[in-house]
């Protein structure tokens, strides 16, 4: 803000200047050039530093005194000064565009460089890594040294003056324009424009409440630290603002006043404010003319106020300035261009106008900063110089001697880099014994003593056991970004956990396509115990029971059977899109047998991988089938949800689960008393028993799968039991058979130590050697490509030029065969053998009952130490699926990896690398059992779910009901409109962490519920008039009810004490859905996220959101406030947010944008769209305070419906 205009002409082209008016009061007949004359007291040494030429100073402590003056460019002013905040260093930047450096009190030259070819530099700022200057429309930052770290120029016609940095990534940058913009350090780029009033923002100051701008208009304006929007504004000058600071509660401000025709006169009396009440004291009148000033808060908020001419006045900003206090700048002439003020404070910089930089301190020894780091100076040539040895004295070490070496052998004290690289020793991992046998209660494991070792003993092994796996034990820093690490070398990419990489914008701009370029649809992992979610895909792939559930609808709050018909009706719907499991695991969580089974996990667990997953997803899978049976086999008269009529299946009181998973099993117990007990039940899945192996014997016998799965059906084993006969414990054998063959075979694998992974490891490597053997012995056959009619058709599918591996490549890592003969002989029992690729079945052995099961599911334990491991799934997708959603008829394997989707070849679902891939759960299914099956889906979601209906508060009376329910003649059709809108409340607070660089990433966002849902009439007599405003009942946690935004308050949501219409979220959900499958179409502000956390998935066409409606590409998207201000003259939202006004205030939105768009046509609404953003900007997107009596309130305010009122 420095005028240059009455320089010297001859000093090129300066920047016009912020006050024209004082250009007459400068007196151009100054020489700004040094005059050798009039350089008393310095001489100019040839590199250009300066230095006294009189007797040493006498500096007296606590006054400030010059120390040292330097001519840094002879005739060049000096635009600005700066003293480095992390070293002892003084920089100052010149009307030319260049930048020098000066080292300590002595300022000794350290660097300089020309940052700029033609402008001026206004402003430096330093930062730990480099230093940024700023010219006119240019920002650079740049080493210490003089190398660009980066350059990033603004618009054209900029005029920026000053900077602050906002937080340690980025700062905000003001000048002569209507905007300040907000840049990013991490990425150099603009991530804001915020709109300021014209002339614009020279100066900023900061505090941890405001950012202080100070405009050439004369006013300061006060503006929040995050938003920019203005809070408070002082008018402190009539004529322009020349410069003030900021210090505790307390802004001094120094200006011009306007003296009518005379122009602009330097004001002498400063004008101050105080911040906690918002208003001027009394003004401080000094004895010069103050161009800058700064507050010096060593003892006291002591002011320094400089004038142009080199007067220096300090003064108390609330006592009587003194001329006692006056002191002097010999600037030979000059006039002070920039000034500047140490953190220390015991330092002040002044620059001048003829190139000279002049450094006061109020100390001898002075330090620019209280704690500055060790500035990197450049080393002196060093003479080699060996020390005086002492022959005479006994000690003397003789390897102080130097000796040319003249051997080529290497030398004794010369290791080998193995020896000397540290080892740490590691913790020896817990014997597997102990852990198959461990028990946990609570977080205390309990487990026999195995005797292999001696007690409170453990010996460490010194070879590395680790070097086969992955030696990467700790959590990471961070589960953003792990794009490619090397040391996941073992484990393809695919197969990794997969994370969600929030933004500013949430999950606006993640790109989903990039994981998932099927149509099918993933789930998002962030939810807590998601880890079901592959799980929850294999239920949904298999027919009967996605059209099981979709059919099931009972009076229980929390239903998994109902949950999952939900989710599976979202899964159908969906295009691609990933769905997210809220509502089935928010009842998930309810279930005490779920809490009992451990299954439950804490949100510590999941996030450190301290959780087994493997053992953790086949005790999910046990439990799920017993659930599902148990809920679907449950009758209440007729299945039914308030008077719906009975569903399709079901009805008969036999369970599907029962038919599909069920085997009936006998089991008898044989006492050596000779007494024999048979009893029979029905068992859903079946788990593996591996054969004995001693611990001795180091090889591991080669066994079929077939014959290892028909022991574990067919069981056999002694253990103790009670006898009735002999009325004690004995030993006795246990055997059990089946009496019939399952339509789906379910099998946990139980690889949950060491011990069963090197058993399935040798197995796999038996299953290759014999695969080779057999190709070796066979023709060549090349491998068939995978099919590509499942491709997208923006990828061209070819197989031309690759070339394909061998089968028995197929086979490495396979155990497991794809397709499985069964069946139940009277003479031998069960039969079980594996079927190669293409066999069928024999006449006789289809007469004889045999079956064929085909492999579809495998689900897998990826364990990355890294990230804690996650659980993969590959799914054979029937041809029914194929046919809904890409409208083709096909078979193929998929991984399904949460919302990564790909599909795979079939042998890679059957591949198992014990290191990384163990399995855990095995799915065949018989063939053609869908036959049995009915396979129709009626939706059993009826209109009686919107009739009147009671509400869980006890308090709750038809006085304070705030809605009217529909009656039959008002049943919505398609097409018609029904107003939405939501509140929610939060659960759970965002998880974020701190990067290195000092970033912020998102690791989870906060998890929300939903507490209030709103439907108001679209349509007829009753428009506007809700039929729908309940009150969510949550039995969980609420951290924080957003009451400012929400408008819920504690106690709302508590059946208890809550005097509104409380419901389920399952009964406003079903109100939700059947106005969904109706064909309504929803007209709301927002809409995105409500149905999000509501957890619906809802067509495009049957949404209609007002936020995109009166939205330009690529500008920001406009509140329902505003909106409804500008065109509706409606002030909405004042205190907190009601959801019947916002669904109102969105459709009478929407029939404004009607209007519009049929009246105008499309050119006219969009001169409309220009005008509402022009006046937004200009608004800063705030809505002016209204007067009630203007009539123009709220519609809480103003009209209330005469029908809602007769409640």
């Amino acid at each position: 803000m420095m005028n240059f205009e009455g320089l010297d002409p001859g000093l090129g082209e300066y920047a016009p200047s912020l006050h024209s008016s004082l250009e007459p009061g400068l007196d151009s007949s100054l020489d700004p050039r040094l005059d050798p004359a009039l350089m008393q007291a310095v001489e100019l040494d040839p590199d250009g530093l300066a230095g006294p030429v009189s007797d040493s100073l006498h500096i007296v402590e606590g006054m400030y005194s010059e120390l040292h003056s330097v001519a840094a460019e002879v005739g060049i002013p000096v635009t600005a000064t700066h003293f480095d905040l992390q070293e002892e260093l003084l920089w100052m930047g010149n009307h030319r565009g260049h930048a020098s450096s000066f080292f300590g009190p002595t300022m000794g030259r350290y660097s300089s460089f020309q940052v700029h070819m033609t402008d001026d530099i206004r402003h430096i700022q330093s930062m730990d890594t480099g230093v940024l200057f700023m010219t006119k429309n240019n920002l650079k930052c740049l080493t210490r040294g003089g190398f660009i770290m980066f350059d990033f120029p603004m618009e054209e016609g900029a005029d920026m003056h000053s900077l602050i940095l906002n937080d340690n990534n980025t700062l905000l940058m003001g000048g002569l324009q209507n905007y300040v913009v907000e840049l990013d350090l991490t990425t150099v780029q603009e991530t804001q424009k915020f709109t300021v009033e014209v002339p614009g923002v020279a100066i900023m100051r900061q505090s941890n409440r405001f950012i202080f701008c100070g405009h050439t208009s004369g006013k300061v304006s006060l503006r929040d630290v995050r938003t920019f929007k203005m809070e408070y504004e002082f008018d402190a000058f009539s004529g322009s603002l020349s410069d003030f600071d900021v210090h505790g509660n307390l802004l001094a401000a120094c200006g011009f006043s306007s003296r009518g025709l005379n122009g602009l006169s330097c004001d002498r009396f400063l004008m101050v404010y105080d911040l906690r009440m918002m208003r001027a004291i009394s003004p401080l009148q000094v004895h010069v003319d103050p161009v800058f000033l700064r507050f010096i808060p060593t003892y006291t908020s002591r002011l320094a106020i400089i004038s142009q001419t080199g007067q220096c006045q300090f003064c108390e900003p609330t006592g009587l300035a003194s001329l006692a206090d006056i002191f002097h700048v010999n600037t030979v002439g000059q006039l002070l261009m920039s000034f500047d003020v140490s953190s220390s404070k015991q330092a002040l910089s002044f620059g001048d106008s003829g190139g000279g930089v002049h450094l006061w301190s109020s100390a001898p020894e002075v330090s620019f900063n209280s704690y500055s780091r060790e500035t990197e100076l450049a080393l002196p040539c060093l003479v080699d110089s060996l020390p005086q040895l002492d022959w005479n004295h006994e000690l003397m070490p003789l390897c102080l001697l130097p000796m040319p070496l003249t051997s080529t052998e290497p030398l004794l004290s010369d290791w080998p880099t193995p020896l000397i690289t540290p080892s740490p020793r590691r913790a020896p991992a817990v014997d597997a014994e102990i852990l198959r046998t461990m028990k946990t209660v609570g977080f205390i494991g309990y487990a026999p003593n195995p005797r292999t070792r001696p007690r409170n003993q453990v010996p460490y092994k010194i070879k590395d056991v680790e070097l086969e796996y992955d030696s990467y034990n700790q959590v990471p820093e961070s589960p953003i970004g792990r794009d490619e690490e090397p040391h996941l070398y073992m484990i393809p990419k695919k197969y990794r956990k997969v994370t969600i990489k929030y933004s500013k914008l949430g999950l606006e701009d993640f790109d989903f396509k990039h994981y998932n370029r099927t149509l099918f649809a993933g789930l998002e992992p962030h939810i807590p115990n998601a880890y079901c979610n592959c799980m929850i895909q294999v239920l949904y792939f298999l027919e009967p029971i996605r059209c099981l559930v979709q059919n099931h609808l009972c009076q229980k709050e929390f239903c998994l059977a109902c949950e999952l018909g939900f989710l599976f009706h979202m899964l159908d719907l969906s295009r691609g899109d990933p769905c997210q499991a809220s509502n089935f695991l928010r009842a998930f969580r309810t279930i005490p047998e779920a809490s009992a089974l451990g299954l439950i996990l804490a949100d510590s667990d999941e996030q450190t991988g301290k959780a087994r997953l493997g053992r953790l997803i086949q005790s999910w899978n046990r439990f799920i089938l017993a659930q599902l049976h148990q809920e679907t086999l449950e009758q209440e008269g007729p299945q039914a949800y308030r008077g719906a009529s009975s569903s399709a299946l079901g009805s008969t009181g036999e369970s599907v689960i029962g038919r599909l998973f069920g085997c009936e099993v006998e089991n008898s117990s044989l006492c050596r008393c000779g007494k024999e007990t048979v009893r029979s039940s029905l068992t859903l899945l079946f788990t593996i028993h591996y054969p004995e192996h001693s611990s001795q014997d180091k090889t591991i016998e080669e066994y079929d799968f077939a014959d290892i799965l028909k022991k574990s059906i067919c069981l056999e084993q002694s253990t103790q039991a009670w006898c009735e006969n002999c009325e004690k414990y004995q030993p006795t054998v246990q055997t059990r058979n089946i009496r019939c063959l399952p339509d789906v075979l379910v099998i946990n694998c139980e690889v949950n130590s060491a011990k069963e992974a090197e058993f399935w490891k040798a197995q796999t490597e038996y299953a290759f050697n014999k695969a080779l053997k057999k190709e070796a012995a066979e023709p060549h056959k090349p491998k068939e490509p995978l099919p590509t009619e499942w491709c997208l058709e923006e990828e061209l599918c070819s197989v031309e030029g690759l070339t394909f591996d061998s089968q028995a490549e197929d086979m490495r890592h396979v155990w497991i065969p794809l397709s499985l003969k069964m069946c139940i002989s009277k003479s031998q029992g069960l039969e079980v053998s594996c079927l190669s690729e293409g066999e069928e079945l024999t006449e006789s052995a289809e007469a004889d009952g045999a079956s064929v099961y085909d492999l579809v599911v495998t689900v897998s334990h990826i364990q990355d130490a890294r990230t804690g491991g996650n659980l993969v799934a590959h799914i054979k997708v029937g041809e029914t699926y194929h046919q809904r959603k890409e409208g083709v008829t096909h078979q193929q394997w998929y991984l399904f990896n949460d919302f990564l989707i790909e599909p795979i070849d079939k042998a890679e679902s059957a591949q198992f690398h014990a290191n990384w891939k163990v399995p855990a759960v095995l799915y065949y299914i018989k063939r053609n059992y869908n036959a049995k099956y009915d396979l129709r889906i009626k939706n059993p979601i009826e209109a009686s779910v919107l009739l009147t209906e009671a509400s869980l508060a006890r308090k709750q009376r038809k006085s304070h009901a705030t809605f009217i329910p529909l009656m039959m003649s008002e049943m919505p059709q398609a097409g018609d409109l029904v107003g939405l809108d939501a509140e929610f409340v939060t659960l759970n607070q965002e998880e974020a962490e701190l990067r290195s660089d000092g970033t912020k990433s998102t690791i989870k966002p906060s998890q929300m519920s939903v507490a209030r849902i709103t439907c108001v009439r679209g349509q007829g007599p009753n428009e506007g008039v809700p039929f729908i405003d309940d009150y969510i009942s949550t039995q969980e946690q609420v951290v924080d009810y957003l009451t400012q935004y929400s408008g819920i308050k504690p106690g709302d949501l508590d059946a208890k004490i809550s005097s509104k219409h409380l419901t389920t979220l399952k009964s406003t959900y079903l109100k939700l859905r059947f106005l969904i499958d109706t064909g309504v179409r929803f007209v709301g502000h927002g809409l995105q996220k409500d149905f999000r956390v509501i957890n619906l998935m809802v067509p495009k066409d049957q949404v209609i959101d007002t936020v995109y409606l009166f939205h330009m590409p690529r500008k920001r998207m406009i509140s329902l406030r505003f909106l409804a201000w500008y065109f509706l003259d409606l002030n909405i939202q004042g205190e907190t947010h009601d959801s019947i006004e916002d669904a109102r205030t969105a459709l009478q939105l929407y029939r404004k944008y009607l209007e519009l768009s049929h009246n105008g046509g499309k050119e006219e609404f969009r001169k409309v769209l220009k005008a509402l953003y022009e006046k937004g900007r200009k608004q800063d997107w705030k809505v002016p305070d209204i007067d009630p009596a203007d009539g123009q309130g709220s519609p809480k305010r103003t009209a209330v419906f005469p029908s809602v009122m007769g409640l």
